[in-house]
């Protein structure tokens, strides 16, 4: 593997810096960044530190500074150490200010800020660890998505993930031998969705799991003749009450949660279109 110095410079969290810097280096099979994250990088004191840190650990350069000044002094220290200087949001911040013709705050931070968005996802955030695994069945009528799957498809973070992206998830349990709750059958408001995964690849991690665990694993929730029979069972059932089905073989947790969130938009689409589901 192939190592080098990351550096990821931000006047707010730095969430954004690092996403971008995930999903560049996803493209890359055989390079390990040793990262360097300097969050809530506000005034020139604190930016000093930063370009000491580089100098002693050269590397790329990732940064939302939303302070010119400051973005110029990174730029110079860059420039003297002959390594990139990437800044993440400028371009786009130009292209937004020049289409709108209106001109940017420059103010660090204002996507944090705790406005009724930032609430809403909290309330999310709250449902979602409130209606886990089967909790409260009686109020999924309350929620945006409910998931039901098989056990060890990743509902749990997929719901988290859905709550930070301001819907309310729920989850339920597909287990063999045991009735759904008679009110998922009967929903009205939300999208419910059926999750599935390979039975070679749910056998297997739930194999893992009883290992880690210490735990027998000759059951039947881990033979695959019997993870291949609850998985046909569990799609009969889905595809019975009409509700779209991911297989998340293959699929991160990101990926199935935007996959969802399209056929909820979907979904309140053909509703305010008089459609039916």
């Amino acid at each position: 593997m192939k190592q080098f110095h990351l550096h990821l410079v931000s006047d707010s969290t730095g969430e954004t810096v690092s996403s971008v810097s995930r999903a560049a280096l996803a493209q890359f099979d055989h390079v390990q960044p040793n990262e360097h994250i300097w969050s809530l990088v506000r005034t020139k004191g604190q930016l000093e530190k930063v370009i000491a840190g580089l100098q002693a650990n050269p590397g790329i350069v990732m940064f939302t500074l939303v302070d010119a000044e400051m973005r110029e002094m990174l730029r110079q220290a860059c420039g003297k150490l002959k390594v990139p200087c990437i800044p993440i949001l400028g371009h786009v911040i130009r292209e937004f200010s020049n289409y709108l013709n209106e001109k940017a705050t420059g103010s660090p931070g204002q996507q944090h800020e705790m406005s009724e968005d930032y609430f809403e996802r909290i309330d999310a955030i709250n449902f979602a660890l409130e209606h886990d695994d089967g909790q409260a069945t009686w109020e999924l009528e309350q929620a945006d998505i409910v998931i039901c799957g098989v056990s060890r498809t990743s509902k749990s973070p997929t719901c988290v993930y859905l709550a930070y992206r301001g819907f309310k998830a729920a989850n339920v349990p597909f287990v063999p031998n045991v009735p759904l709750p008679d009110n998922i059958m009967k929903l009205k408001q939300p999208l419910v969705v059926g999750r599935t995964s390979s039975d070679d690849r749910l056998s297997a991690i739930r194999r893992s799991r009883l290992q880690a665990m210490n735990e027998d694993t000759n059951t039947d929730d881990v033979r695959e003749d019997s993870v291949k029979e609850e998985i046909e069972n569990a799609k009969k059932t889905f595809r019975q009450q009409g509700w779209p089905v991911i297989d998340v073989t293959r699929r991160s947790v990101e990926e199935t949660a935007t996959l969802m969130i399209q056929y909820r938009l979907r979904q309140i689409e053909k509703r305010r279109a008089g459609g039916n589901e």
